[in-house]
């Protein structure tokens, strides 16, 4: 089962958050979401484990958890929603340049 994980402080690491779960089973993956531009962390992650009562286990015990200083967010992740990319034809006008 697919797991997101919302709130994250932004100093965890992957194998910080993949230990957070380890102890309610078997982790198949755990990976952070970074900034494609510099790289740093935006605070949120995905985590896969293998057997779902396990990841039903995890989700109740750690939503609303404080790690870090920070009050988790913990559910089944949903598939992502294909959103139109945008581009300077656009009808919301012309992009402006970033600062």
């Amino acid at each position: 089962m697919n797991i997101y994980v919302g709130n994250l402080s932004y100093d965890i690491t992957e194998k910080q958050l993949e230990a957070l779960f380890a102890e309610f089973g078997e982790v198949t993956s755990a990976r952070l979401i970074t900034d494609r531009d510099t790289g740093r962390p935006k605070g949120f992650g995905f985590v896969e484990m293998a057997d779902k009562s396990a990841a039903e286990a995890a989700i109740s015990s750690l939503d609303g958890r404080e790690v870090g200083g920070r009050d988790l967010r913990v559910n089944e992740a949903t598939p992502r929603e294909d959103r139109p990319r945008s581009s300077s034809s656009s009808s919301s006008g012309p992009r402006r340049p970033r600062f």
